[in-house]
């Protein structure tokens, strides 16, 4: 523990320990015949424990933000000295100090969490020039710019692997401890090591959409985001701090007033003194600190504790709606399954396999969806494949249902100067495309996704493209069912029959499918509507074509999309692997979290109004007040503590 501490934490250590034995060595020394030797002796080990809270009241009271902790101490150990209780003043500053020891090495710890994130920025970027290797501002380095990573060294920006092999630790990212081997055409995630071989790597964006860059911003962000708990909190202490000090005021007055005339006695210096003890006693036991500090240390260590998993939690206000999960919606696609879709079969094809599947992936030569590239490889696959854009014109993409282009025959070239260039309309899409169309597609009876293509207004076949569900899949719904999520629900594009196979292997009674994009937001809302006052509902995506979904949900949770804008902007929650067991654990850790913190506040509150009535009784002196502060301080701070064990 010791060598874990800063310096500043190591002086004050040293003060305490200073002022402790101080302390003990002059309650044991006979100076009770001289007072004012005495109170000088005390005095020291008073100031070497508490000057810095003297001074901070001070200023306070100066920058009219009177009532705080700071506040309380002073006046309550002040009030002391000057009733003669020297030991008890000192043991109080003394006490405190070591609460606020705790509290410093307990958030040192959690920002030490956090700090092993930040990491992930990289300091430069080397690039090539008249064969020397110079090292460059990453911000400096342009899109397209080929960077070379040396052995141990991190990756500055994204980019694309265009020579050599190794591999890359991606731990700080997604908190993966197994290193991922990369070679030519593979992705590098900024923030990631490169492990024993040299590589050459074209960047893919600029450093400040990099996704360490977007990584930094969103968790520097997250704890400016409160989350209920937090505030009521902050507005508890603006209250409750006041209020104790005016009720100590009144102790003070009319304890010994009400004494006088209910009781009959005369009024003595002791009477008063007795009364002012208890209204100090008060207001030792009345200090929030145990509350205030340990709140906001708890979401703190909760979102440390959970980036140190690779899921990052844009603010506590989000832990908090993420404990209250009750029902999860899943989209299929990048979810449950890869989504490396690949073709398994052809149909129906009049035209022949070959020619069909070139048709079909020159029509969505220039869509970025996963059922688009699967068409382009197996096209690649199968033999020779000329992907000319010009042989494409008039591209209209049909959201939901699929493509429908011109594409030019490779038998009648445009440059042939004996034939004129023949062009053919071609659809590419699902049942609902060839409906629209006026074209009777013939059913397939495979599981899959079923892509029907027509030419020039006839069927020509479909192509019979399979998913392949997610390892662990089975795993991450049994551990949300046993995290108390009660609804499960998955939503897809695809066929009711590719959805049911797909639902029933994993264990999903309750889907939804054939959907639009828009449809997935209705049936959000629709599940909105029926969902349990106090609970929440949580949508996962790939977050590549799920942000509208994402926004709407009362949390949305983008899983395995570093590397996709969308799912970081419209994300609450972002997992950083692949890994569907990210959602249960997400959702343990924000309910591991939230039960921490209501320990706390129900611990503290509830101790301290016992001791404040036993206080105003005068049954309490100042050793129980100092157990009601310090001590509670330190055991909510010490729990608070468990929530960096994610």
């Amino acid at each position: 523990m010791l060598a874990q501490m800063t310096q500043k934490q190591k002086n004050l250590l040293l003060r305490v320990v200073a002022s402790a034995v101080m302390m003990v060595v002059l309650a044991l020394l006979p100076l009770k015949d001289y007072p004012l030797l005495r109170f000088g002796l005390f005095l020291i080990p008073y100031l070497t424990a508490g000057h810095d809270i003297l001074r901070k009241a001070f200023k306070g009271i100066m920058n009219r933000q009177v009532f705080d902790e700071n506040f309380l101490m002073a006046v309550a150990t002040i009030g002391a000295m000057i009733l003669g209780e020297y030991t008890e003043s000192v043991a109080v500053m003394v006490f405190y100090q070591v609460g606020e020891l705790f509290q410093s090495y307990a958030v040192g710890r959690s920002r030490r969490n956090i700090s092993a994130l930040m990491d992930i920025r990289p300091d430069y970027a080397n690039i090539e020039e008249d064969g020397q290797i110079l090292q460059v501002d990453p911000d400096e380095v342009e899109t397209g710019t080929v960077i070379l990573i040396q052995p141990g060294e991190k990756v500055p920006i994204d980019a694309v692997v265009t020579e050599g092999t190794s591999t890359v630790d991606t731990a700080a990212l997604t908190g993966e401890s197994l290193p991922r081997t990369v070679r030519e055409g593979d992705e590098l995630l900024s923030g990631s090591i490169n492990g024993a071989g040299l590589l050459k790597a074209r960047t893919t964006r600029e450093f400040d959409e990099s996704t360490a860059s977007k990584i930094l911003e969103l968790v520097e962000n997250a704890s400016s985001r409160k989350a209920r708990s937090e505030q009521f909190i902050t507005r508890f202490a603006r209250v409750y701090t006041p209020a104790v000090c005016a009720a100590a005021l009144a102790l003070a007055l009319l304890g010994p007033l009400g004494t006088m005339l209910i009781g009959g006695q005369p009024s003595t210096a002791a009477l008063w003194g007795d009364w002012i003890y208890r209204a100090l006693t008060f207001l030792v036991i009345s200090c929030p600190c145990a509350i205030v500090v340990s709140v906001p240390l708890s979401f703190f260590g909760g979102l440390g504790g959970a980036s140190s998993r690779g899921i990052l939690i844009k603010g506590s206000n989000f832990m908090e709606t993420l404990s209250r999960v009750d029902t999860v919606v899943l989209d299929k696609t990048g979810t449950i399954t890869k989504g490396n879709f690949e073709v398994t079969g052809i149909h129906h094809s009049r035209i022949g396999e070959t020619r069909l599947l070139e048709l079909a992936a020159l029509a969505e030569m220039h869509s970025g969806h996963p059922i688009a590239g699967s068409l382009r490889r197996a096209r690649e696959a199968a033999g020779a494949y000329d992907a000319d854009p010009s042989r494409v014109r008039n591209v209209k993409e049909i959201s939901g249902k699929g493509v429908v282009a011109e594409v030019l025959d490779a038998a009648g070239g445009a440059d042939t100067s004996d034939a004129a260039p023949i062009w053919h309309t071609v659809a590419v899409g699902n049942s609902r495309l060839m409906e629209e169309l006026g074209i009777e597609a013939v059913p397939c009876h495979s599981t899959g996704t079923i892509v029907h293509v027509a030419v020039d207004g006839a069927y020509e076949g479909h192509i019979v493209i399979a998913d392949e569900i997610k390892p662990g899949v089975k795993d991450a719904l049994r551990d949300l069912q046993a995290a108390g999520v009660s609804r499960i629900v998955m939503l897809t594009g695809d066929l009711r029959q590719t959805a049911e196979a797909v639902a029933a292997e994993v264990g999903i009674r309750e889907l939804r499918a054939e959907l639009l994009p828009g449809d997935k937001v209705t049936e959000v809302e629709r599940l909105l509507g029926e969902q349990k006052k106090g609970r929440t509902l949580a949508f996962v995506g790939d977050g590549i074509n799920d942000a509208p979904v994402l926004s709407r949900a009362d949390l949305g949770i983008a899983m395995g999309a570093l590397g996709s804008d969308a799912a970081i902007e419209a994300a609450d929650v972002v997992l950083m692997d692949d890994d569907p067991r990210g959602i249960a654990r997400a959702v343990q850790i924000a309910r591991r979290c939230i039960r921490i913190v209501y320990e706390n506040i129900v611990f503290a509150i509830g101790v301290k109004l016992v001791c404040l009535l036993l206080g105003a009784l005068g049954i309490a002196n100042m050793w129980l007040a100092i157990f009601a502060d310090v001590g509670v301080m330190v055991l909510c701070v010490l729990n608070a503590v468990r929530t960096l064990r994610a």
